[in-house]
């Protein structure tokens, strides 16, 4: 039997496209919100409410330290985790929403990532893990928590780990490569925001440590692109340390694809959910994330501004923007149909007057 040439084309799962999709429009909807919200908190409504005399800090539970740590490299399966997680009754706090909690982005802010750009050099320093567990989290997952295993387990001697991973360095460094082109757009365009800033100063630090090279530190933006070589020689290297470092009953080697069951039972989880184990924030999804998370704000903008602009320009007009484009159209309409008419009377009679001169010849 003939081969006929070429590779066979892998099928389109238009289900899992259109779960990106509608998943990437949600996540970015929910990250334009979460900031029009912040605004609208700390300018408006917290000073409001302090004036008034009501108490405006957010109580959540506390835990007396980290019960769960992910030690995964970004973008092997750590958010669906986390969401897992979550379900199993362990509040995580994942890279993805580390800006929401400003006291502990701070703490990294303040203590690692802007003094490593001012010496312009690499430093890990001594996180605050207690702050974590004391501002409502069990667990954390991803960078940059997933570097300090080594502090966070002897720190806390009873918590576990979880080593995520993809079944090869080539497909995790292709996620990798394409996160780090997806999520430096907005911080490439939106710095004059301080928590986008911010977010950058992240992103710097945490490429040269993936890189192993601090020209991220203090670069011009654009970012300069992802090393592959260093890059996935960084990740086998942190994978190898963390198998050797952490004992094997605190360590749990897992790929998302496994689902529930070894999850469940190194955490020792009787009742283990039947529901399907999450899947989110694709390659793809993350796209089309970081492009509504930018468009939707540019969008309710350009929308304000056009009411802002309507309004004046009725008050000053007596008449509406649609109205005024209407009247200009039909204006333009008939200038055009008006010419052409002209354009024809004048063919006509040209050939009226070659056709009399045939006569008279």
């Amino acid at each position: 039997m003939s081969h006929m040439g070429g590779r066979k084309q892998s099928k389109i799962d238009w289900a899992e496209v259109r779960h990106d999709i509608v998943g990437g429009i949600r996540s970015g909807a929910y990250h334009s919100a979460w900031y029009v919200k912040n605004w609208a908190e700390q300018t408006v409504v917290h000073p409001t409410l302090s004036l008034l005399g009501f108490n405006v800090a957010e109580e959540k539970p506390t835990f007396d330290g980290l019960k769960i740590v992910g030690v995964g490299y970004g973008r092997t399966g750590t958010y669906s985790l986390r969401l897992a997680l979550e379900e199993l009754g362990y509040p995580t706090l994942h890279t993805q929403h580390l800006y929401e909690n400003h006291e502990i982005f701070n703490m990294w802010s303040d203590g690692i990532f802007n003094p490593s750009i001012e010496a312009d050099e690499i430093l890990m320093g001594r996180p605050n893990f207690d702050l974590m567990a004391e501002r409502g989290f069990a667990g954390t997952m991803d960078f940059p928590s997933s570097l300090y295993y080594e502090q966070i387990m002897e720190q806390y001697p009873d918590a576990k780990f979880i080593l995520t991973v993809r079944s090869d360095p080539e497909i995790w460094f292709r996620s990798w490569d394409t996160l780090s082109k997806t999520i430096t757009q907005p911080t490439r365009y939106w710095q004059f925001m301080a928590h986008v800033q911010q977010y950058n100063n992240y992103l710097r630090w945490l490429f040269s440590v993936v890189n192993r090279d601090t020209k991220y530190l203090n670069c011009d933006m654009p970012f300069p692109d992802q090393m592959k070589e260093r890059a996935i020689a960084s990740y086998e290297e942190h994978n190898r340390r963390v198998r050797e470092m952490i004992p094997q009953d605190r360590l749990l080697e897992y790929n998302v694809k496994q689902g529930w069951a070894p999850l469940c039972q190194f955490l020792e989880i009787e009742s283990c959910p039947t529901t399907a184990f999450p899947k989110t924030n694709s390659a793809r999804s993350l796209q089309i994330q970081t492009i509504s998370a930018m468009a939707i704000p540019l969008t309710i903008t350009l929308f304000v501004l056009f009411y802002v602009f309507s309004c004046v320009f009725q008050r000053t007009t007596n008449q509406s923007v649609l109205g005024w484009l209407g009247m200009k159209r039909l204006q333009i309409l008939e200038y055009l149909t008006g010419r052409e008419m002209m354009v024809q009377k004048r063919r006509a009679e040209r050939a009226a007057a070659k056709k009399k001169g045939r006569k008279q010849n």
